[in-house]
């Protein structure tokens, strides 16, 4: 089984931009080529620069959550700012999370892999703790020898 840790975090709240998903959420190439062109469109319309020059910190967020039966994503930070263009506070419950680690050539395959590894071997194999919903988030972190590295936090709950 791939490494993972459960740790317990503290209520945080994360400032995104979004977009809603409209692939059905087992059509995996879909919804992935709807996040790519999301992430294309706020590097290159400067709203992720934006979201950077207001972040306490150098993490940048892909925020999964359910929203009025809507698959949201957004791109986000943790601030105490907002933005003048649409956005919403994403609110991450104190509590235990599912954490795994990892590294990718980018911050999509960072994401895709992270995701990838969360929910579809660790969850599925786990016997003592599951997913309920709320928010999910990959964080990227940084960059170190090239490639870009970060943690996916899922929240979870004792079974």
């Amino acid at each position: 089984m791939t490494m993972y840790t459960l740790e317990e975090k503290d209520s945080f709240i994360v400032l995104g931009i979004g977009t809603e998903l409209k692939s059905n959420y087992t059509d995996y190439v879909g919804i992935n080529k709807e996040k790519e062109n999301f992430w294309r469109a706020v590097e290159q319309d400067g709203r992720l620069n934006t979201l950077k020059s207001i972040a306490t910190n150098d993490y940048i967020f892909a925020v999964n959550e359910a929203v009025n039966h809507k698959m949201m994503y957004y791109a986000g930070v943790m601030t105490g700012a907002t933005v003048p263009e649409e956005h919403r506070m994403i609110q991450f419950p104190r509590g235990q999370y599912l954490v795994v680690k990892g590294e990718g050539k980018t911050a999509e395959e960072l994401s895709n892999r992270l995701t990838g590894i969360a929910f579809g071997q660790v969850l599925p194999e786990a016997q003592d703790f599951a997913y309920v919903g709320g928010p999910n988030a990959t964080v990227e972190m940084g960059q170190q020898d090239g490639l870009v590295y970060g943690e996916v936090w899922v929240p979870v709950v004792g079974k």
